[in-house]
């Protein structure tokens, strides 16, 4: 059977993801304090729940079908509607943001009742329920404001993760390979939102041996949590391939869902404080600066340990010796932002050195041919 591999009408579906993960950075960058990470993991809880469904969409619907693909644009429009809203959703533009999730629901139910499965199909129709009841509540909370907003966006963010769980997810037929890949894409463009903000923190400076330098270490350090997470991709396949779909619909969720949601945040958080400081690399980080960058590396390395667990695949220790150390470079960042993202760079590095083969295995030799037989 021939596997599915993302279409490139899913890699222009991303780029709305791109500015989805600025404009929940730039929140975090106006907002450097607890109000602001709660208003970063309240929206991305539930824009999360989401992108994550559209994943499963993809994996269910031909995409070759020009009517498919004209709603599939319908929903990336919506995306961007919610994007635009992101950064005043708790002032201003709760309403807007609450219609845009609205639309993007209803797109999703309605492509996914057309999928190839029809397993699939009957399973989504209770999820999607489900989903319309809370994308309706956050419509009435953006429309409200106020303390009422945080009451039922909350409630409702995660309402969206936790009813499912009580009622079951059902059964979905997953295509492995797509799945993976779809995922694993997802990751990579936020992480390329991170180089952005590092782009995005040098803008005006002079080009010097200082930038040059800050520039490169930020990079490396992003490079290091793509390194992290890819380190072992025939592995994770290999083991939703294993899986029956029932646990590949668990492993969906809890893997690909709850914990991508906590690298996601925790790549956000690293890109915020990159942003920071990368302007003044040798002067002192702010302390929220340092902690973000700390916590946000010790949470995406939890969380892609938590994830191999999931999945059942090596690796996840390592992580989670190195997620406890990541947020023991905080003090340095409030002498030097450089030297808590060189500490970090030395700590990714040694994970991953601590995970490569010491040698590659030795070529098998052809068998010695015999002797030539004198005429």
């Amino acid at each position: 059977m021939e596997e599915t591999r993302v279409s490139t009408l899913e890699l222009f579906f991303d780029l709305v993801f791109v500015f989805t993960i600025t404009q929940l950075t730039t929140v975090l960058v106006h907002h450097p304090d607890w109000d602001g990470v709660a208003q970063v993991a309240v929206m991305l809880f539930a824009i999360w729940w989401m992108y994550a469904g559209y994943a499963w969409l993809t994996n269910s619907i031909d995409l070759a079908r020009p009517t498919f693909r004209l709603f599939l644009l319908g929903a990336m429009c919506a995306y961007l509607v919610l994007a635009l809203a992101i950064p005043d959703a708790f002032t201003s533009t709760g309403l807007t943001f609450g219609l845009a999730y609205l639309a993007i629901i209803a797109l999703h139910l309605g492509l996914f009742t057309h999928a190839t499965s029809e397993v699939s199909a009957r399973s989504i129709l209770s999820v999607g329920q489900t989903n319309l009841i809370f994308a309706g509540l956050i419509v009435v909370g953006g429309s409200i404001g106020g303390t009422a907003q945080w009451v039922i966006w909350v409630a409702s963010a995660i309402g969206l993760w936790v009813v499912p769980e009580i009622r079951g997810v059902g059964v979905f037929e997953i295509e492995p390979a797509h799945f993976v890949e779809r995922h694993g894409l997802v990751v990579i463009v936020a992480l390329g939102e991170s180089v952005v903000a590092i782009g995005i923190g040098t803008a005006g400076l002079p080009v010097d041996l200082e930038l040059v330098g800050i520039a490169v270490l930020g990079l490396l350090l992003v490079a290091g949590l793509w390194w992290t997470y890819f380190a072992d991709e025939e592995a994770v396949g290999e083991a939703m391939a294993r899986a029956d779909h029932v646990r590949r619909a668990r492993i969906g969720v809890t893997g690909f869902g709850y914990w991508h949601f906590a690298m996601l945040l925790a790549i956000v958080a690293v890109a915020a404080a990159l942003k920071k400081a990368t302007g003044h690399p040798f002067h002192e980080a702010t302390t929220f600066a340092a902690v973000a960058l700390g916590a946000g590396v010790a949470l995406f390395l939890g969380a892609d340990s938590a994830f191999r667990r999931v999945l059942r695949i090596r690796g996840g220790p390592a992580r989670m010796r190195a997620a406890l150390v990541a947020p023991l470079t905080i003090p340095l960042g409030l002498v030097a932002a450089a030297a808590q993202i060189a500490a970090l760079v030395a700590l990714l590095t040694a994970l991953v050195l601590s995970r490569l083969p010491l040698r590659r295995a030795a070529p098998a030799r052809r068998p010695a041919s015999p002797p030539a037989q004198p005429r």
